[in-house]
């Protein structure tokens, strides 16, 4: 049984499309930032290959603020988890999982990353860039549901009510 953290964020999405086409977008990091909105860069290091387990991530992020990170696929369970745990700390983490319900699906995220500097800097880290996280985070999911929602619907019937 995997352990939870404490100081996780997590949030959840629930989809009116399949999980596949969910899955879909997770897999291409490039795109990340269209929807993830503290994901200023995402790339994979080996662009010829598949994302899978064992796959190397860089990842650029406004919040909270941090240089250009590599992260490696630990957990990849093909149409259900992509999970990413940091190169150089383990504490660092970003999980994507994919559930299937009738008809539809739901997309779980959960971000984690420790906060340096004792409760002091802990205590800091809550009131500012951790909320700021928290929010972006469903924010984020919001567009990740119309992106996967309208993906495959054709341009004249997105507008044909209008």
């Amino acid at each position: 049984m995997e352990r939870r953290s404490a100081t996780a964020l997590q949030c959840s999405q629930d989809l009116g499309s399949s999980p596949e086409a969910a899955f879909s977008l997770i897999c291409e990091v490039e795109k990340w930032p269209v929807w993830l909105s503290f994901a200023t860069t995402v790339r994979r290091l080996d662009e010829n290959t598949p994302l899978g387990l064992g796959s190397e991530v860089a990842v650029r992020c406004a919040i909270p603020g941090e240089e250009e990170e590599l992260y490696e696929v630990d957990q990849f369970l093909d149409g259900h988890i992509v999970s990413l745990v940091g190169a150089y700390s383990l504490r660092r983490r970003i999980d994507f999982r994919v559930e299937r319900k009738t008809g539809r699906s739901k997309v779980v995220v959960r971000v984690d990353y420790p906060a340096y500097g004792g409760i002091l800097g802990s205590l800091i880290d809550r009131m500012t860039a951790r909320r700021r996280l928290d929010r972006a985070l469903g924010d984020s999911l919001v567009h990740f549901k119309g992106l996967v929602e309208f993906k495959d619907v054709p341009a004249d019937e997105i507008l044909a009510d209008f």
